[in-house]
Formats: C-alpha cells, sequence, structure tokens
C-alpha cells in the first residue's frame, strides 16, 4: 500500500475560487485543484516515486493537469531538482497549477499551456527528465465529460504523439517516465523503442496481492543501451486523497 495521506487545507490566506480546495503534499508543498475539472489519482503519486533523480534535472511535467506529478517529484527530491516546467493544454488546468505555483514560491518553476505536441523548437532537447501520466484509455467517450474525458482518454494525445514529442524535448540520455494500463506494456516498450528511447525500469502494480496487474510504470533511456530492470510489484491500495 502506498502511503500517501494529502491533507485538506483551508488557508485564510489564500483565495480559493468556488468549487476548488488546497491540499497538501509531503515536504509541505500545497496544490490547488477542481474536482470538477479533474483530481488526481493514485497513479500520479506512484509514477512520482518511481522516477529515479538525478543531481541539477531539468524535468518536465507532460500532461501536468494542475501539477500534481512536478510537484510531488520535486516535493521528494527538491535537493538534486533544478528547474520543472509543468505542460498542460486546458486552461483551467493550467491556471490552477500557476496558482500552485506562486503559492508555494517557488521559483524554479515554469507552467506553460500547450499540447505537447505543439512545443516550439525551444524545448528541443531542454530536458533531462520528461514524466507523464498521460490518457491512456481508449473509446467510451460518449457519455463523458470532455474537460475530464481528455485527461484520461486518448483524444487529443497518442502514445507514439507522446513518445515523439518527449523524444524530442530530451537530451541525449534524458529519461522519460511514465505509466500506462498493464495490458499495454507491449505497445508502451515498442513505441518508446522506436522513437530511440531504450525501456530501462518496468514495474507493475496490483490492487492487491494476487490480483492481475492494472497498471504499468517504465522509465526509459533516450540512446540508452538494451536492457530493462524489471522491479518487484507494487500492491497499492488507494488511500485517502491519493486515489480518484
Amino acid at each position: 500500500m502506498i502511503e500517501f495521506h494529502a491533507k485538506l487545507w483551508y488557508d485564510r490566506g489564500m483565495e480559493l475560487h468556488e468549487g476548488e480546495t488546497l491540499d497538501e503534499l509531503p515536504g509541505g508543498i500545497k496544490i490547488l485543484q477542481a474536482p470538477a475539472l479533474y483530481r488526481f489519482t493514485s497513479d500520479s503519486v506512484l509514477l512520482s516515486r518511481f522516477a529515479s533523480a538525478k543531481a541539477q534535472d531539468v524535468v518536465a511535467d507532460f500532461c501536468a493537469g494542475s501539477g500534481i506529478v512536478g510537484l510531488h517529484f520535486y516535493a521528494l527530491h527538491a535537493a538534486l531538482v533544478k528547474h520543472v516546467t509543468l505542460v498542460e493544454m486546458q486552461p483551467e488546468l493550467f491556471a490552477l497549477s500557476e496558482r500552485s505555483i506562486a503559492l508555494n514560491g517557488l521559483t524554479g518553476f515554469t507552467a506553460v499551456c500547450s499540447r505537447v505536441q505543439e512545443l516550439g523548437s525551444a524545448y528541443n532537447e531542454a530536458f533531462s527528465l520528461i514524466l507523464c501520466n498521460p490518457p491512456y484509455e481508449r473509446g467510451g467517450f460518449e457519455n463523458a465529460d470532455y474537460k475530464k474525458a481528455v485527461c484520461r482518454k486518448e483524444l487529443t494525445l497518442t502514445l507514439p504523439e507522446l513518445t515523439k514529442a518527449a523524444a524530442k524535448c530530451l537530451k541525449f540520455g534524458g529519461r522519460l517516465a511514465l505509466c500506462n494500463r498493464a495490458d499495454r506494456l507491449a505497445e508502451v516498450l515498442y513505441t518508446m523503442k522506436g522513437c530511440g528511447i531504450e525501456p530501462k525500469r518496468v514495474q507493475l502494480v496490483r490492487g492487491r496481492a494476487g490480483a492481475k496487474p492494472y497498471l504499468l510504470l517504465c522509465e526509459g533511456v533516450k540512446g540508452g543501451k538494451p536492457g530493462t530492470e524489471l522491479l518487484s510489484d507494487i500492491v497499492n491500495t488507494p488511500c485517502e486523497g491519493a486515489s480518484g
């Protein structure tokens, strides 16, 4: 079971808009969320903890939403991280991430409102690490709320588009850490390798002991040598504030 408890805060010095919450992450970093748009899940927490950190890392959080993966990763590895860029295409979620950056007084952060496929040449080979909890469900959009659906379903970003964008934006030797459905493992590995990102670490997540894995975590290296480490599975019983 992952040990993560996001505490709900009501900060009199922080103006919350209607329907917003203010939660505290490990290390005292706070994050604004709007459950009507999207609320982070345990996938984001698991990815933040799975990704490796190196000294002077220049990090991007693709499909950042309100910034949970980038903010949580920074909270865990603040001494190693040089800069974090949060990239989110939905203006409302982008605005939440900007306000969270300001709320925490984080000077080594930037928020960008853009589709990851449309990042300009200024971001070519800019990052040593890209984190991404992408939309990875297929179909079933007809009865879904669009703003939530684009966070979960491949409506605006496919896996090949993501890996191609990551390969463009990573330095040689840079890492891409992502999560996806466990039953898409072969597709994830094949697609990453096709973009020159060699899968180096893979870990599966189960909801309970003996259950089928439902999630995969994978970290690859741009230009890396072949060879993949298979880590022990995680048994994840979602905690309060880390599920959704």
